[in-house]
């Protein structure tokens, strides 16, 4: 999944919980932290690259409001299509 320039190969939605959590390499990598505007977690590498991005309540967002805004530093929007394989039961 791509989203801002950057693949995620870690994708693990918690349908319980309704929390999605996007990685891109290892999680270990992470050595910075940050919240979006939004709300969204934020995980950087040390070169300053965005690695992760935890979106919390991704279903009820699309549900309810069609699109997910993640502003990082520019702002992107994540549509129902670009999250259906992520957030499928599996």
């Amino acid at each position: 999944m791509t989203i801002a320039d950057v693949t995620f190969d870690r994708v693990r939605y918690d349908e319980d919980a309704d929390v999605l959590y996007l990685h891109a390499g290892s999680p270990a990598d992470a050595v910075d932290f940050d919240e979006s505007p939004e709300g969204h977690h934020l995980r950087f590498a040390s070169d300053g690259q965005l690695i992760g991005i935890t979106i919390a309540r991704p279903r009820w967002l699309l549900e309810n409001k069609e699109t997910i805004t993640i502003t990082l530093p520019k702002q992107v929007s994540i549509d129902r299509d670009m999250l259906r394989e992520a957030l499928s039961p599996a």
